[in-house]
């Protein structure tokens, strides 16, 4: 009798009776949760609040997303460096406006975490103790691939030899920046010398040569079309990086005022400062020129 009832027909709450050919029995077979791994992601979050506050699950769950999200754009991001390095140009470009999305739903992510008022954060704020999301690695990785580069931010992943690892990695090897003016250099662009053989373990400054080969291509976008492409794709990549940048400091201000970071930071005023580091510079340069 018992296997009979394992057989019969299942209705949903409102009456109809399941379709034959869907899967009901994962005893042996792989169900959604088990690719998914839902078992320990979803009993991921421990909040350590005492007494229980409410708000620090929203808290917790909204930094957890922004990790898995960032930990695709690292994805894409090496692979847009890594076909550019191919002379790949039309399926980095693919890559290039996948993570445009990624970056508008960090973006967008902000405004459910804008909910939490001063009162019921400051209910939270003292069990982060030190931890802060300065400490991000995979945020230093996004970065890094852009091109912000800082020796400095390495060993603050001391603590964490496997992060640590990955950013000392990222340090040494090229930007997307940096493999974007190769390749332009590789197709017959006048990329100066002194920007290919720069230190690529530092931040990329701006080149008046390299604005030149830029305004080139800006006054006859037609002629140069698929690098005039490529150069509008990174600043909306910059722009939504900005964007971002702007949607946390909007947010800490709102939530915390002028007060100093859990991690040290001087919060808000550090925030404020990051918005004036660029990517691309010379893609922002050269618009001066044009017209």
């Amino acid at each position: 009798m018992t296997g009979e009832a394992d057989q019969a027909p299942q209705s949903d709450p409102v009456g109809r009776t399941l379709e034959e050919g869907i899967q009901r029995d994962f005893r042996e077979d792989m169900s959604y949760g088990d690719y998914l791994d839902l078992g320990r992601l979803l009993t991921a979050q421990h909040p350590r609040s005492t007494p229980a506050q409410h708000d620090e699950l929203l808290f917790i769950i909204q930094h957890q997303t922004s990790e898995l999200w960032l930990k695709l754009m690292i994805h894409e991001l090496r692979s847009a460096r890594d076909l550019l390095a191919a002379d790949e140009l039309a399926p980095c470009l693919k890559r290039l406006a996948r993570i445009k999305h990624i970056q508008h739903t960090l973006t967008d992510q902000w405004s459910v975490l804008a909910t939490l008022t001063p009162s019921e954060y400051a209910q939270i704020r003292p069990f982060l103790a030190t931890s802060s999301g300065f400490q991000s690695f995979q945020y230093r990785a996004v970065e890094f691939l852009l091109g912000n580069k800082d020796r400095a931010m390495v060993d603050v992943f001391a603590h964490d030899p496997s992060a640590r690892a990955m950013l000392a990695e990222l340090l040494e090897e090229s930007s997307l920046y940096d493999e974007f003016l190769a390749y332009l250099a590789r197709v017959g662009y006048g990329i100066p010398e002194v920007t290919l053989t720069r230190d690529r373990t530092r931040a990329h400054g701006v080149d008046e040569g390299l604005v030149d080969v830029f305004a080139e291509v800006y006054a006859d976008p037609a002629k140069h079309w698929q690098v005039y492409e490529t150069c509008e794709e990174l600043v909306d990549v910059e722009d939504n990086f900005q964007e971002w940048r702007f949607r946390h400091l909007q947010v800490v201000t709102r939530t915390i005022g002028h007060k100093r970071g859990t991690g040290g930071s001087s919060g808000v005023d550090f925030l404020r400062r990051a918005l004036d580091l660029t990517f691309f510079p010379e893609l922002y340069a050269v618009r001066t020129r044009i017209g």
